[in-house]
């Protein structure tokens, strides 16, 4: 496979369907001029996030849309020829999800369901139940949103799966307390650095981390989108600002190069990962 144009977008998105469409256009014919083929977008990006992580009762959320409904078949019409990833409020029937879908022209390719939820953000949303990565026409995904990379099993259990790309989107806010003036000194955007480099590196996978920028309600975002390499280091970023993150790697090869003398997943040990035996040292 020769190599991969890939792009990670840090936006604002809101509750306006119609205006989160247009940027989501915006976006995507931008990064099909610069000859992208995956493009990842924002946690909530078709129809915003929440307005507070307080479990304000206040706030209706974003519009649920199912899975198989028609603004996800719009998207794939805007995704044509390339391979769209975007974060949405999934109408599950009697539940809602924080969703994340990747489509292209041909239609639904990935869906995943937020597993774990920080705050009071379980008062909206359903929790998923799983991880699970699937192939695309640009290489084998696998998908997780905002506080699930905080979990190391979450990534892994895409990596053992077979995912040469993680994409993880979110709606990552600066710190509640202690806020920094500066987005670039805040501490939980160092977080979010930390996490997308630490889950690239020790699962040997090219890592792509899409975020919301600007401010909705009472959350300011720290925008950093980015592309991790399987070393974990950072090859293309955003900053705290809105912008598009680009590289072009071939992803084949950069595994292949990053695992060949330590292999992280070929070398682990998981009979010793359980708890202690009783008599075992």
């Amino acid at each position: 496979m020769s190599a991969l144009r890939m792009a990670a977008v840090s936006a604002e998105f809101g509750r306006d369907l119609e205006e989160d469409f247009a940027v989501a256009e915006r976006l995507i014919k931008e990064a099909r001029t610069g000859d992208v083929r995956l493009l990842a977008l924002p946690e909530a990006c078709l129809g915003g996030y929440l307005l507070s992580l307080d479990g304000d009762a206040a706030d209706a959320g974003p519009p649920p849309l199912a899975v198989d409904g028609p603004e996800i078949r719009r998207l794939a019409a805007l995704a044509g020829d390339m391979v769209v990833v975007a974060g949405y409020c999934e109408d599950g029937g009697d539940a809602r999800y924080n969703s994340v879908v990747c489509v292209s022209g041909d239609g639904v390719l990935g869906n995943h369901r937020k597993v774990h939820q920080p705050l009071g953000e379980n008062a909206s949303y359903s929790s998923g139940d799983g991880f699970g990565a699937f192939d695309t026409p640009v290489g084998r995904i696998g998908m997780m949103i905002c506080y699930d990379k905080a979990f190391p099993e979450a990534a892994r259990a895409l990596a053992l799966d077979g995912a040469q790309i993680g994409v993880c989107v979110s709606a990552w806010p600066g710190s509640r307390t202690n806020a920094a003036a500066d987005l670039e000194r805040d501490r939980w955007k160092r977080r979010f650095d930390l996490f997308d480099r630490a889950r690239a590196l020790e699962n040997q996978i090219v890592w792509l981390s899409a975020n919301q920028a600007g401010t909705f309600g009472s959350l300011r975002f720290v925008g950093s989108a980015k592309v991790v390499e399987p070393g974990g280091e950072i090859i293309a970023e955003t900053g705290v600002g809105a912008g598009m993150a680009v590289a072009e790697i071939d992803v084949p090869a950069a595994l292949e190069t990053a695992r060949r003398s330590m292999g992280h997943l070929r070398d682990r040990r998981p009979e010793a990962y359980g708890p202690r035996r009783e008599g075992r040292p």
